[in-house]
């Protein structure tokens, strides 16, 4: 059996209930993004363009549309005799199949994958959030620091502090303390929920922990702190790029308009560091006569007719003459017809949204953005108003 130094695996199972509509029929993972990609390309294309070509996908939640989407890995090149992209639902074992109880159980489920390619180390992923980052400087730190473990950090602001969870560290980056969500958190080092372990480390974290029947499973809540708790070797790896937590529709509107300007915050298509995806080849964008289009992010099928501002359009979305979309994201194949008004708006994928309506307000914020979810038709003179959710 030949030996991996590291395997990947991807937690790309939750529900994501905090942006609603959005993932009331798809996992977040599977959200779209950028006019062309989805929320999983990201730490899919991470592996690829850090030489990690052994990647497990553990889904659960609505996982038609990642194993679809996912195939055999084809588009981020991991699509491979020995390795590649595997879609890994929850294990059924002779005694029954289970659903995953937590991010912990979910790896216990699949130690097989990890005992099948032998591999020395094991980076876990989460599979919602918007990122750039190359995993083997991290691995180089852990292997240099002999770590049993090592957690990816990127320090927040202080007022956002209590979402991560908040961990202390010395000058050499070994960690001293860990906290879930404190309400009062003792510095801003939040973990980006990315670990790398050694694999001997993590099976026997795995297997304590699922024995202990007061533990609920999870890396945050029980396997770091028990690590800490042990004096394990535990590191800290000090990301200093882009990195979006898009767990609300505010943060994922947020993201996508992070994409545009003349400098944008984040860019998708730099040498060595590329995002790919899955996407059919379309004919060109066609442009109107009286189309008009300012700051934008359009990829390839649209039909533009109407004045587009500042927004990021999916592909095959039609926008009917008189239209005017400003601040906003509309998601691939979704039509908005003629003199409508889309402001602080995000249209999910396949909406068919009449004349005349108004979705959103000009005068909104990103906190109240005007979502609508989807394969939802909205009839002519249809009315959204700022922060509501059609689903």
């Amino acid at each position: 059996m030949k030996k991996k130094q590291c395997v990947a695996m991807l937690l790309a199972g939750g529900q994501g209930t905090r942006l609603y509509a959005l993932t009331s029929r798809a996992p977040k993972p599977a959200v779209s993004f950028g006019a062309k990609y989805r929320i999983i390309d990201f730490p899919l294309s991470n592996c690829t363009n850090s030489g990690i070509d052994t990647v497990g996908i553990l889904t659960q939640y609505q996982p038609l549309i990642l194993n679809e989407y996912i195939g055999t890995g084809g588009p981020w090149d991991l699509d491979r005799m020995y390795g590649g992209a595997h879609v890994l639902p929850p294990y059924q074992a002779k005694t029954g199949g289970e659903w995953y109880k937590g991010t912990a159980n979910a790896i216990y489920q699949n130690i097989h994958f990890l005992n099948e390619y032998d591999s020395e180390h094991v980076l876990i992923l989460s599979g919602d959030h918007i990122y750039k980052m190359d995993y083997s400087d991290m691995l180089r730190e852990h292997i240099e620091n002999d770590a049993d473990c090592t957690i990816s950090v990127i320090d927040v602001d202080e007022r956002e502090a209590s979402r991560f969870g908040i961990m202390d560290f010395g000058a050499d980056k070994r960690i001293t303390s860990f906290e879930e969500k404190p309400k009062k958190p003792r510095s801003n080092h939040a973990s980006m929920g990315i670990y790398i372990f050694k694999k001997s480390v993590l099976v026997d974290e795995l297997t304590a922990d699922e024995a202990d029947p007061e533990s609920v499973n999870d890396f945050g809540k029980n396997i770091i702190p028990n690590m800490l708790a042990a004096k394990k070797r535990m590191f800290a790896y000090m990301f200093k790029g882009y990195w979006k937590d898009v767990g609300t529709v505010a943060s994922l509107w947020e993201a996508n308009m992070d994409l545009l300007g003349d400098r944008p915050a984040l860019t998708l298509n730099d040498a060595g560091s590329k995002i790919y995806s899955r996407n059919e080849p379309l004919p060109p964008t066609f442009f109107g006569e009286k189309a008009e289009v300012v700051n934008c992010i359009l990829t390839t099928g649209c039909e533009i007719y109407g004045k587009v501002i500042n927004s990021v359009i999916g592909e095959g979305v039609v926008i009917g003459e008189g239209t005017v979309v400003e601040n906003s994201v509309i998601m691939s194949n979704s039509t908005i017809g003629k003199n409508a008004s889309l402001s602080y708006a995000m249209i999910d994928e396949n909406v068919e949204i009449g004349d005349k309506s108004t979705i959103g307000d000009k005068n909104s914020d990103r906190d109240k953005i005007a979502l609508v979810g989807r394969g939802n038709k909205l009839e002519k003179g249809s009315v959204v108003a700022a922060g509501e959710i059609v689903d």
